[in-house]
């Protein structure tokens, strides 16, 4: 009788020690300093929900750029995350190459998964052949950062004067020399992946790539190496790495910044004593762009694991961080926007009422366009080539604008596919 006890006993607890197994995720994403306290607020929650599912947290991205280098390379040496955070302009090579596994079949299977949640424009960059391969986590639009404190010394005191175009922004920077400000003006050239010729590009209501045609050959295109001549040259802007720039803007040294708003939570945890301001992006025209890239990541699903309970784990990880709870932490601890409406219209409902300076980018919606891939297998060159080009412009290598369109046409031609 004893026996017979012990072994009821023991297929009893079979089930509940499989029930209670761990399944271990990898997960890895880009830019640690801006998402580190997003996944520290996002992963509590998650494991209280999972409790058999355990994200390990790889070593994270230095930009968007290295994260789709280190995916292709691991996808060679078989040693992929599970899921992955990759730019919105940088999912179309993974799929290419068949890294990326898509989504449909577990969005199939979820009862009350609605696609029209996740902002169109953001559904649309992780599409590819009407299949869904990467969901929208954070989206951004470029916007200008304003310390008040500097701002008054050329007499500007509140939001409605502040500049509305390059040339006025040029204008008070004339202004904060003249009042004794060493370095007035930090413009966001060295962001990923060219976002801001893309912005002045979209700005005139011009894409930077049509079909496999680069596009900055065009008079929009001239139009907007100028702008950058101007603004670099008149505002004397000193060639500074992207985070000595967000550290010095923090120190209270920079009096205007043009940056994504995705870094506006890590400037505000930052920033010495000052008022803070945000405001719309200014225009080559003072009546502001016609349109901005949008900026951002999504979450794919990269796996190279065969078994069921590894990927349905990573299908509730992933799931998890794009809708709802998971998504609505973005907006509280960085710059960026859910791109989904349960997080945007009801969780935080309130939210940009009491941070006014994060509503900027929801207020140019509106604007939001593309943030376009160099398609084919040299994306990641052409990005490298227009940077160093726009390097130039800034340290007074290049100074003939049309010259330097010409060779930029050619060096991009020359790795742009064919057809």
């Amino acid at each position: 009788m004893k026996k017979t006890l012990t072994a009821i006993a023991l297929l009893l607890a079979a089930p509940a020690a499989h029930a209670d197994e761990k399944v271990t995720i990898e997960f890895a994403y880009p830019y640690s300093h801006l998402f580190d306290v997003t996944y520290e607020k996002i992963l509590p929650k998650f494991n209280e929900q999972f409790p058999n599912i355990e994200v390990k947290i790889r070593a994270t991205y230095e930009s968007y750029e290295d994260g789709t280098n280190t995916i292709l390379r691991e996808a060679v040496a078989g040693t992929l995350p599970d899921v992955t955070m990759q730019g919105l302009n940088r999912q179309a090579i993974l799929v290419e190459k068949g890294i990326a596994k898509s989504l449909e079949p577990f969005i199939l299977k979820e009862e009350t998964f609605e696609k029209d949640g996740y902002h169109d424009a953001m559904l649309k960059l992780g599409s590819f052949n009407d299949d869904i391969y990467g969901l929208p986590f954070s989206v951004s639009l470029p916007v200008g950062y304003y310390n008040m404190d500097v701002m008054a010394k050329a007499g500007i005191t509140t939001v409605a004067d502040l500049p509305k175009s390059w040339d006025e922004v040029v204008e008070v920077c004339g202004k904060l020399h003249e009042a004794g400000v060493r370095n007035p003006m930090f413009w966001g050239w060295n962001i990923t992946g060219n976002w801001f010729l893309q912005a002045l590009m979209w700005s005139q209501d011009k894409a930077t790539m049509e079909g496999n045609a680069f596009q900055v050959s065009s008079d929009e295109g001239l139009k907007s190496l100028e702008t950058m001549k101007g603004i670099f040259r008149g505002c004397d802007m000193q060639n500074i790495e992207w985070k000595a720039a967000l550290a010095s803007f923090s120190a209270g040294e920079i009096g205007m910044m043009f940056w994504s708003t995705s870094a506006l939570g890590a400037v505000e945890r930052a920033k010495g004593d000052f008022e803070l301001k945000t405001n719309e992006y200014p225009g080559i025209e003072a009546s502001g762009p016609k349109g901005l890239p949008a900026g951002g990541n999504a979450a794919m699903l990269v796996s190279s694991s065969e078994d069921p309970k590894v990927l349905n784990a990573a299908w509730e990880w992933l799931k998890f961080i794009t809708s709802g709870e998971g998504a609505a932490d973005v907006a509280r601890t960085t710059g960026y926007m859910p791109p989904n409406k349960a997080a945007n219209e009801v969780i935080l409902a309130d939210f940009y009422q009491q941070n006014p300076n994060k509503e900027t980018a929801v207020r140019q919606l509106p604007l939001l366009r593309d943030w376009q891939a160099y398609p084919g297998d040299n994306g990641l060159a052409i990005t490298q080539v227009i940077y160093d080009g726009i390097e130039g412009i800034v340290t007074g290598e290049f100074d003939d604008m049309a010259e330097l369109q010409e060779q930029l046409d050619e060096e991009v031609s020359d790795l742009l596919p064919s057809n």
